[in-house]
């Protein structure tokens, strides 16, 4: 299944304060399917390198980490594209299976509900695949761990208390949402290196995120491109797609509706594929077919993709994207086509949008680059890596 994750938040917002991440990494997994004090790092923690280990399997990232006291351990999808951080929490009116136990809220002596006008705060995120998730705003103890030794622990973090929730694959505790709004998780950080975060994501073996000092990609062969806000989807990461490049035949958006100055298309890493609107997503297949020697098959997944019976990947083109700046980005075929029904088809991984609908650049074509966010200078930065030796 193709997950794309776009959300609607209705809930209280305000911001909270909290001393500076000087820099730690956190687990990171790919599977398929309160009082008044700050948050804290330890000093024995200051200028190591930690790094974690991470299990792989296929379409969403999840990281680790622990919410209440005594500390409860949550697995949840890494999601650039939305704002709150939820988990399922006890009593449900309504939770699906995960892997893991839920979180009950009576057992953590840090968890406070928030509350709005005498009542509890609600909130209510609704996914492009019509899952949601419903329930109230609290504020917890939020700890994540790092290799050192040594934990972050975010007091009073505002997060979402999932006690109403509809999900198609089952799995994961929750989300963690990382965009630029007030109530992510790295807004609630704080401190003197605000918005700073970088992960490499790979197709096996192992991959972090990194907040603070530690998140800076840079060294040779590094690209950056300039990352927007825009009023009609706050919170998001808007990069600017100038053209993609399909082999030797580059097709510009520009004289396309997909052209844009100041951002066209969202960076994502809680959405699997890539979506480009369908005039210009024509274009780009359209350039895939004039050079695949091999003969059409049916979409498998119902998403109309574009697909060929193939027993190698090695006849499909390379496709390089390229966004302002001078970011071009040469993209392996695993970032840009998948193996489906168990071999013997493969698809180009991007999907044609509604018009009205967000483009997404999604975590598959992120694969093997480490990949920097800066919000100070509003810069993303892409470095290709080995994301799966990376930290070996």
């Amino acid at each position: 299944m193709i997950v794309l994750f776009l959300q609607i938040i209705t809930c209280f917002l305000f911001t909270t304060t909290a001393s500076p991440p000087h820099g730690f990494t956190i687990d990171l997994i790919h599977r398929r399917s309160n009082a008044s004090n700050s948050s804290r790092l330890s000093n024995t923690q200051l200028g190591s390198s930690p790094y974690a280990d991470t299990v792989f399997d296929n379409s969403v990232y999840l990281m680790k980490l622990q919410v209440g006291t005594p500390p409860f351990e949550i697995e949840a999808v890494i999601d650039t594209g939305s704002e709150i951080t939820w988990t399922q929490c006890l009593p449900c009116v309504h939770c699906y299976d995960q892997n893991a136990p839920i979180f009950d809220p009576s057992k953590s002596s840090t968890f406070k509900e928030k509350r709005c006008h005498d009542h509890s705060c609600p909130f209510e995120v609704d996914y492009f695949d019509k899952t949601y998730t419903k329930g109230t705003l609290a504020t917890e103890t939020v700890t994540i761990h790092s290799t050192s030794g040594e934990p972050f622990v975010m007091a009073e973090t505002i997060i979402g208390c999932g006690r109403n929730n509809s999900w198609i694959r089952p799995s994961f505790g929750g989300f963690v949402g990382l965009n630029w709004g007030p109530l992510s998780l790295i807004t609630q950080m704080g401190g003197e290196y605000p918005g700073l975060m970088s992960y490499c994501f790979a197709g096996n073996g192992t991959s972090k995120i990194n907040f603070g000092t530690n998140a800076i990609v840079g060294g040779g062969g590094v690209v950056s491109t300039t990352m927007f806000v825009t009023t009609a989807k706050p919170g998001f990461y808007y990069l600017n797609l100038e053209a993609v490049s399909v082999g030797d035949t580059r097709i510009e958006t520009l004289g396309t509706p997909f052209h844009a100055l100041e951002g066209n298309i969202v960076i994502d890493s809680g959405t699997t594929l890539t979506y480009f609107p369908e005039s210009y997503c024509n274009l780009v297949r359209q350039a895939v077919e004039h050079v695949v020697p091999a003969v059409p098959a049916a979409d498998p997944t119902g998403n109309d993709l574009l697909c060929y019976y193939s027993n190698t990947i090695d006849i499909f083109p390379v496709i390089t994207m390229h966004f302002s700046g001078g970011a071009d980005l040469v993209l392996d075929k695993y970032n840009m086509y998948m193996e489906l029904n168990r071999g013997g088809v493969f698809c180009l991984a991007i999907i044609c949008n509604n018009p009205t609908q967000v483009a997404i650049f999604g975590n598959r074509a992120q694969n093997n680059f480490l990949v920097g966010y800066d919000s100070s200078s509003l810069l993303v930065s892409f470095s290709p890596t080995d994301c799966s030796a990376l930290w070996n």
